[in-house]
């Protein structure tokens, strides 16, 4: 793994940055001159997965546009040592390691990423279970499993069962593809206000700012051991991470040289899964869009939760949601209003005001 340390950078003043999840920077890096026709080369990479597969009773249409972005624990493509070196062990769950919803407003000039923490309780429904067919009724367990027991079908119907949403488009990438992208662009510049170090992902970083390359990055957004914080610390890190990220692809020069946007192309969409809906044509438009979010038109924001370490039997630590704040912060979402912020009285830990990327910085 590769840290290095920098010198904070002179401002080049405020940039239209746009604020999405990893999986999505492959659109933005796209959209340079040469746009469509790397896209469709690109394109056969992608492995398609229909997410909407026997859903019945699904959610209204709302306003705007919904996406569901998946960060799997999937170890396809790593050698036992390289397993090793990054610390992700041998073992996949195939379950969901990130989760966060993508809303893009109908006028096409807000954007906002929720994310849905992975440990959240939830009631899967009715379905099959992947691993040997056999029939399930109605449960409860945590929001991840829903992908490794009946596969993005029910991810998306667990999903929009929790929100109300109904998801337009679904998006998954695995370890291996974020590193790739990570590394592709040259890395990420991070600023951390103390050193981290968890064991368990790997992760040492000192304080002040550092250029990530993946394995570190990959170290950045997993661990789980940082003293004194929890699993919605770490959903800021990643969404820390994240806009970091985005900034980094468009404020260099990658956009402008059409043989390194090929080869990041290739690199980024080489792990991902989407829906066939998904297809050139809607990365393109969507990018396009993308690329000219102002700095107050996009933000990042988490669910509120009530209990962030609520027992239960059977499941061990769960993350409840405050179901009041919650419903708030989705009807904006449905409608396609600008969201809510939390009453003056709501504790630090139930419910966070949106945040820009640029608020993410030391």
């Amino acid at each position: 793994m590769q840290v290095r340390r920098r010198g904070r950078r002179r401002s080049r003043g405020r940039r239209p940055v746009p604020r999405i999840a990893g999986a999505l920077a492959a659109l933005v890096l796209l959209t340079s001159g040469v746009g469509h026709a790397m896209v469709t080369s690109a394109e056969h990479n992608v492995r398609r997965v229909d997410p909407f597969s026997g859903l019945r009773d699904r959610p209204d249409a709302g306003s705007g546009l919904n996406i569901l972005l998946i960060g799997t624990d999937s170890r396809d493509g790593l050698s036992a040592d390289e397993r090793a070196k990054y610390h992700v062990g041998d073992a996949s769950c195939r379950c969901a390691d990130a989760v966060l919803l993508l809303h893009v407003s109908e006028s096409r000039e807000r954007a906002t990423v929720v994310s849905l923490p992975r440990d959240s309780y939830a009631e899967l429904p009715e379905h099959t279970f992947a691993p040997d067919d056999s029939h399930h009724t109605p449960h409860a367990d945590k929001l991840n499993a829903a992908l490794s027991h009946g596969g993005p079908p029910l991810m998306v119907n667990t999903v929009e069962d929790l929100t109300g949403l109904r998801v337009d488009h679904y998006l998954e990438v695995s370890f291996v593809s974020f590193m790739r992208a990570v590394d592709e662009i040259g890395g990420v510049e991070i600023c951390a206000k103390r050193p981290l170090k968890d064991p368990y992902s790997g992760l040492d970083l000192p304080a002040g700012t550092s250029t990530l390359d993946g394995p570190t990055a990959l170290a950045y957004v997993r661990a789980r051991h940082l003293d004194g914080t929890s699993d919605l610390d770490r959903m800021e890190r990643q969404q820390r991470f994240l806009a970091a990220f985005l900034k980094e692809a468009v404020s260099t020069g990658v956009l402008l040289n059409p043989a390194q946007v090929s080869t990041t192309a290739d690199a980024l969409l080489d792990s991902v899964r989407a829906d066939p809906g998904f297809g050139a044509e809607q990365m393109l438009q969507l990018a396009g869009l993308m690329r000219h979010f102002t700095t107050d038109g996009a933000h990042f924001t988490s669910v509120p939760v009530k209990d962030p370490s609520h027992h239960v039997p059977g499941l061990g630590s769960t993350v409840r949601w405050n179901e009041q704040e919650a419903t708030r912060l989705f009807d904006s979402l449905r409608t396609d209003t600008p969201l809510p912020e939390p009453p003056p009285t709501t504790p630090h830990s139930e419910a966070q005001p949106p945040k820009s990327a640029d608020e993410f910085a030391c």
